[in-house]
């Protein structure tokens, strides 16, 4: 398997693929929720291939200067409890620390909270959202 920095339009298109594949498909979220204003050609994404399958991936945006949005973190079903999803994470992470931002931020799922707190993340239960799919709250972690 490879982690891949998704600059490339084909690269990009992995990580549709697997936003498209386990999550529109399976929670019945239209396109035109799944990819949102957040979705442009500067957006960075991370995508893990096995061989030429794009199999997870996640896309990161600045909130602010010192603050960048990790999020859309998707591991295709059959590669799920492979620790795949935390090497996504890890890699966004650097890459967002190469880029200077100093804190990541990640809107979770409320039962995938465990999976970033393993990583580091700290819950604010006050910001609780509750969206059209799923309720999530913000979560953050340093990145020094």
């Amino acid at each position: 398997m490879e982690i891949i920095r998704a600059t490339k339009t084909a690269e990009q298109a992995g990580a549709y693929y697997v936003r498209i594949q386990a999550m529109a498909r399976k929670h019945q979220i239209p396109l035109d929720v799944e990819f949102d204003e957040h979705d442009t050609p500067n957006t960075k994404y991370i995508v893990m291939v096995d061989n030429y399958l794009p199999v997870a991936t996640c896309r990161l945006y600045a909130i602010d200067e010192k603050s960048v949005m990790l999020g859309r973190i998707v591991v295709l079903p059959e590669y799920r409890g492979r620790g795949i999803g935390t090497l996504v994470v890890k890699e966004a992470e650097k890459w967002a620390s190469e880029l200077g931002f100093k804190e990541a931020v990640v809107e979770s799922r409320d039962n995938k909270i465990h999976f970033y707190e393993t990583m580091g993340y700290v819950a604010d239960y006050s910001k609780k959202i509750v969206g059209e799919t799923f309720t999530c709250y913000r979560m953050s972690k340093d990145l020094n």
